[in-house]
């Protein structure tokens, strides 16, 4: 009977794409932390490693952004046709959206040193000009990033998890071959040339999975001018909370070498709680919201928003302390060799003390905006977004660069602010709703 039970389920298509989108998620975060150690080993905390971590730092924050932008705006779109008519609605974002990638590449590209002179102004400038090379070379992957988010909506929507799931671990393959086969001819350039060829591989998966159509040509019912509108919510958002993070690497270049790399480091061991403190969870419950919100069920669907913020809240507080207390003895053990020395280990745990409560605020803004986002209140998240930058900025600007321990702080509280502030409006929201 139990057995039955469970392959009924595995059969089912929406628990087989959770399934596959976990498993992706394991893969890409347990290569992720090869990807680091690896980092780690040969770069450790030296000016090297900043050279590497402020570009890496950048497209790594535009990336994601250009992916879910293009899966939150264009999944639904893609879902609700069929046929010839999906085809043709697939045809025009290639046509509208991959020429718009390739000139965001080639704008990072021409302006690169300027923006490494933005993103990382304490920087020297024999570092600054090894980042301004590393970062023309990963942009190339934003071009491919952008291109694969298109093929990945349209295989979403045919619920073909596979291809697209294992985005990340493809990403972290490539650039830990890169790093380690080039290390002896190019050094740290190896790195930037993996991710760059990573991201390009990846397109070719999905690519090769979605295959050549068989649909007769057909119109796009969609007018551009609501294609181009469709993410701009999404965009935004994303952007805003991935340039929190930009001021704090370049606040951290300020206080000495080594500290881009030090954040860096600290921002991988955040990330893999936030990950599945997010995606497993919102994964379920974004479908749930939005059944909700076509019943009009919507005072439903904010209690449920409530209990899953509470729930997400207890363990997030719980990961953060335990990330505290332990947080010298775990660097130690996951980094210290090589390069990364024990000095290394203490500048990392610094950072890490201001920058760890990051994981309550962060992963309860991202729950409840992603909720909004399904509810249709696309605008709320864009505001609360803007408090954390805003609040890092004013840090920035009044508290002076001198100890590792401050680097983070700015973002921890800006991020648990905007959190506050956006749960606040979706209470006070939720009488206006469902009037």
């Amino acid at each position: 009977m139990a057995g039955d039970v469970l392959g009924r389920a595995v059969e089912n298509p929406l628990v087989r794409g959770g399934l596959t989108i976990t498993a992706g998620l394991l893969a890409g975060n347990l290569l992720g932390f090869f990807r680091v150690a690896a980092t780690a080993y040969l770069l450790g905390t030296r000016s090297d490693a900043d050279s590497l971590a402020v570009p890496m730092g950048f497209v790594d924050a535009v990336n994601p952004v250009l992916i879910n932008t293009v899966i939150f705006a264009f999944v639904p779109m893609l879902a609700a046709r069929s046929g010839a008519a999906r085809t043709a609605l697939f045809q025009q974002l290639k046509r509208l959206f991959i020429p718009a990638f390739s000139v965001l590449t080639l704008t990072v590209a021409v302006l690169a040193p300027w923006l490494i002179r933005a993103l990382a102004p304490g920087l020297a400038a024999g570092p600054a000009a090894t980042s301004v090379v590393i970062l023309r070379i990963v942009a190339l992957s934003s071009t491919a990033a952008g291109a694969g988010a298109l093929y990945a909506a349209l295989l979403f929507t045919e619920r073909r998890f596979a291809p697209a799931s294992f985005h990340q671990a493809i990403l972290n393959v490539f650039t830990i071959a890169g790093a380690l086969l080039l290390w002896t001819s190019l050094g740290v350039y190896g790195f930037a040339i993996g991710y760059a060829l990573g991201a390009w591989a990846q397109l070719a998966v999905v690519y090769i999975a979605v295959g050549r159509t068989t649909e007769e040509p057909a119109r796009c019912d969609a007018d551009w001018r609501e294609l181009v509108a469709k993410p701009a919510a999404f965009l935004l958002y994303g952007g805003l909370i991935a340039s929190n993070l930009l001021v704090t690497r370049a606040y951290a270049t300020h206080i000495g070498p080594g500290m881009a790399a030090a954040l860096d480091y600290c921002m991988r061991c955040i990330n893999v709680p936030l990950a599945y403190l997010i995606s497993p969870i919102s994964n379920s419950l974004l479908p749930e919201i939005a059944r909700l919100r076509s019943r009009s069920q919507v005072r439903e669907a904010v209690n449920l928003i409530d209990k899953t913020a509470g729930f997400i809240a207890t363990a997030a507080i719980a990961a953060c302390l335990v990330g505290i207390a332990l947080r010298e003895p775990l660097i130690a053990l996951l980094f210290e060799r090589g390069s990364f020395t024990p000095h290394s280990t203490r500048l990392v745990a610094d950072v890490f003390l201001g920058l760890a409560p990051t994981l309550i605020g962060w992963s309860l803004l991202e729950l409840t905006a992603r909720s909004l986002f399904a509810l249709d209140r696309p605008w709320l998240p864009v505001r609360a977004a803007l408090v954390p930058v805003a609040l890092n900025i004013a840090f920035v600007l009044l508290v002076p660069a001198h100890t590792p321990r401050l680097i983070g702080l700015g973002a921890s509280v800006g991020l648990f602010v905007g959190f506050a502030l956006l749960f606040g409006w979706m209470q006070t929201g939720r009488r206006r709703w469902t009037a």
